[in-house]
């Protein structure tokens, strides 16, 4: 579609992706948060190289770095020890794609979920976060969530992408906790964002925490604030004008909806049905992914029916 010429520089970027995540990176756009739209036909910009069992790029994650790029890491596998990386300037041309052995020291691990990426400007790093399952640790939520998963946060942080701090617990709310994110404000305050994952007995829902920094510590988690009885997962945020935009993919009835707050997180309204996403309802929908801002140049650069 050719994007509406008006004087504002930037939009939002939806990085996301379809079915399994077996053919990549998908991306949406839209200039209001609620009326998203397709990037070249909903083509896919990049496919999975990386995975050891499968090859997949499931919740791409983007962050932009102080030297303008943008840096990339998805979920490549259900049972995987590591995690993918590729980075970019225009979304177009990738650096090769590689894989960073986050939890490769770790024997009884059986997964990496969801990972993010954020610049942490403080420090001058990055920092990578991401949920794991780490056989026998935490017995005392043991069965909390499907299967053999009882998963927690863990981190790692870098400057190059070359060399990585060791692998740490970050994040230990006392249950299994998956699918983490931060919301950054105007005024440089941060909101963690988690799912609290277990089934035993059934939560699969969002909660909200302050941080003090990039790196924790992290305050009191409020209230659940998602539908009572949605299960949910994937959330990203971000704050428009007087309104916080919290995402999700409600992926037991197949759809995408969306939480809006307009006093500052202490209340919440269900506007999914005033979303709009591209191909709602059908199996190319939007799948776990975030929200970034980004200059319109780049996206009208992306709209493109020759680029593939």
């Amino acid at each position: 579609m050719t994007l509406l010429a008006r004087a504002a520089d930037d939009v939002y970027l939806f990085t996301y992706f379809i079915g399994n995540g077996e053919d990549g990176l998908h991306l949406a756009w839209s200039e209001d948060g609620y009326h998203w739209a397709a990037v070249n036909e909903g083509k896919s910009f990049l496919a999975p190289e990386i995975g050891h069992k499968e090859k997949l790029m499931r919740d791409p994650c983007v962050v932009r770095g102080p030297d303008g790029v943008y840096h990339m890491v998805w979920t490549s596998g259900w049972r995987e020890a590591g995690i993918g990386y590729a980075s970019t300037r225009d979304f177009v041309t990738w650096t090769p794609q590689r894989e960073i052995p986050v939890m490769g020291h770790e024997p009884a691990v059986l997964n990496c979920w969801a990972p993010e990426i954020v610049f942490d400007d403080a420090k001058a790093e990055f920092v990578i976060f991401w949920a794991s399952t780490v056989t026998g640790a935490f017995p005392e939520t043991a069965g909390a969530s499907e299967k053999a998963y009882n998963h927690r946060m863990y981190a790692t942080t870098t400057r190059d992408f070359e060399t990585f701090s060791p692998t740490r617990l970050f994040y230990e709310p006392g249950f299994s906790v998956i699918d983490a994110t931060f919301l950054r404000r105007p005024d440089g305050r941060l909101t963690w964002i988690i799912k609290d994952e277990s089934v035993n007995p059934p939560k699969k829902h969002l909660r909200m925490a302050a941080a003090e920094s990039w790196q924790g510590p992290f305050g009191e988690l409020g209230a659940p604030f998602t539908p009572d009885g949605v299960w949910v997962e994937g959330p990203t945020a971000v704050e428009i004008g007087e309104e916080i935009l919290v995402y999700f993919d409600a992926y037991q009835v197949r759809r995408y909806g969306a939480m809006r707050s307009r006093d500052d997180g202490r209340t919440w309204t269900d506007v999914s049905a005033e979303m709009h996403f591209p191909f709602e309802g059908t199996k190319e929908r939007m799948r776990h992914g975030t929200v970034i801002k980004v200059a319109r140049a780049l996206v009208e650069n992306l709209d493109n029916p020759k680029v593939r």
